[in-house]
């Protein structure tokens, strides 16, 4: 761990050391939760190697780390077929993975593919048809499902193929790429790239016309629970004071599938899931064909007859308890505390970022609810993520062309910045944006359009200097 990388206002405060030291981890106490270096308040730590991701957080009691171990465990879990003695028995009958792990490396962001000849991995693609299910989300493909398969249990995949056992993966799913070079206002260029989806040996017919289509990569999963902590009347004010200012920030409201009703979305790169237990199972069933109580069909449309003759691993696969387990995990990650704060360079970029208005949706600074039933810890928190969990129109050029619930073709939800500088470290990943296409800051931003036009344009009008500067402090959140 780079000691000089730390805030030195951050290390005049108390530390509290959890059996963390041997592991190079020093975490902040929560003598002045309002100090800026403090991304998360009482759940920032001191550490910028490749477990940055990984630790929990200093305030967790002894009963939360028992149970955040146990979720850490099941986020590692290999998953296997009923037929294997290698892993727990749920893994398929299609699916994208075998792990949450192999998509969210060292719990950091994916990235697409190395080369055209690899398929997606830890990215998937979301698939509907024009209409909506009974509870006013994407209709899914009557074929297909609402996300393409391309890995299966087809005799390969496991230890022990016996007859009848291999299932047809949906097909297979490949990235080409489209570049074009865009100019800076003092004559210096920028190469953007555009992925296009390429899908091959589809097994159950063509998609169709009207089938829509929309690559989404895994994206870090820190901070969840300081996310689901804030109440929703702040995210609407958020979205009247953004009204006020010319934006158009807007909540998504989703089905709460837990509850039975319509509910506030905060996760997902379109605000699509209202809860971590939600959105935990729903990834297990998409991503890894791991059926739970709360979604306990396999992923096997009608055509599909050998998928749906498949033997369950267990009814249910995952059970309420192991859920339970991954949402403590995800409430009790620590965030790592920003870094260089008093570097000149970024305090002059913090002040461009906020002339370009890039504030405006990227909100700096916001502060849970007074109660936190569920890890009380996060209660009155103030945290620097820098997203509002809102909606925004971020033009053509982004577009999938596919809604979701309240989310239109044109909208994603402002994706929190706090840990981007260190992907690379965690993950190995700079990849940014829903499909990958940015490759570091500045091609993220150029590639913003409708509402964040205006932020964009204020960009490309900044000296060389000033763009540097400004990229420097978003890679210091």
């Amino acid at each position: 761990m780079d000691q000089r990388a730390v805030p030195k206002s951050a290390l005049r405060y108390s530390i509290v050391v959890l059996g963390l030291l041997a592991a190079g981890a020093v975490a902040v106490a929560r003598d002045q939760p309002d100090d800026a270096a403090l991304s998360a308040g009482s759940f920032t730590i001191q550490r910028f190697d490749k477990a940055a991701f990984s630790e929990p957080a200093p305030v967790l009691n002894a009963k939360q780390r028992q149970l955040f171990m146990a979720g850490r465990s099941v986020f590692h879990r290999l998953w296997a077929s009923v037929n294997s003695l290698n892993g727990d028995w749920g893994l398929g009958p299609t699916f994208i993975a075998d792990r949450c792990s192999v998509c969210h490396v060292n719990v950091g962001r994916g990235s697409p593919p190395a080369s055209r000849d690899e398929q997606l991995l830890s990215m998937l693609v979301r698939l509907s048809i024009p209409g909506e299910d009974e509870h006013g989300g994407p209709k899914p493909h009557p074929h297909y499902g609402d996300q393409l398969q391309n890995r299966s249990l087809d005799g390969r995949n496991v230890d022990f193929a016996f007859a009848g056992s291999a299932v047809p993966a949906e097909g297979e799913l490949y990235l080409d790429w489209e570049e074009r070079t865009v100019s800076f206002a003092d004559g210096e260029t920028a190469v953007l790239r555009k992925p296009i989806l390429r899908i091959e040996g589809l097994n159950f017919g063509p998609l169709g016309a009207e089938a829509m289509t929309s690559m989404r990569v895994a994206q870090p999963m820190v901070g969840m629970g300081l996310l689901e902590a804030v109440p929703e009347e702040t995210l609407l004010a958020l979205a009247r004071r953004q009204k006020a200012q010319g934006f158009d920030g807007r909540p998504n409201y989703v089905w709460d599938a837990v509850n039975r009703r319509v509910a506030l979305g905060r996760f997902g790169w379109k605000a699509n899931q209202p809860s971590l237990q939600q959105q935990t199972a729903s990834a297990a069933l998409g991503d890894m064909g791991v059926a739970s109580p709360l979604f306990p069909d396999q992923n096997c449309p009608p055509v599909q007859e050998i998928c749906a003759r498949h033997l369950p691993g267990n009814v249910p696969e995952i059970i309420d308890h192991e859920i339970h387990t991954v949402e403590v995990w995800l409430r009790g990650l620590a965030v790592p505390a920003r870094r260089n704060m008093a570097d000149p360079e970024v305090r002059r970029g913090e002040r461009l970022f906020a002339e370009a208005k890039c504030a405006v949706c990227h909100v700096p600074e916001m502060k849970t609810a007074e109660k936190f039933l569920p890890m009380p810890q996060l209660a009155n928190q103030t945290f620097r993520a820098y997203t509002d969990l809102l909606l925004h129109d971020m033009g053509e050029e982004l577009a999938d062309g596919r809604p979701d619930f309240k989310a239109g073709p044109r909208d994603w939800r402002t994706a929190p910045l706090w840990g981007l500088g260190l992907s690379q470290t965690v993950s190995g990943s700079t990849t940014m944006l829903h499909d990958g296409r940015a490759r570091n800051v500045a091609e993220a931003i150029l590639w913003h359009g409708g509402e964040a036009e205006v932020s964009r344009d204020a960009f490309r009008n900044l000296t060389k200097a000033e763009r540097e500067a400004l990229v420097r402090f978003v890679e210091s959140i």
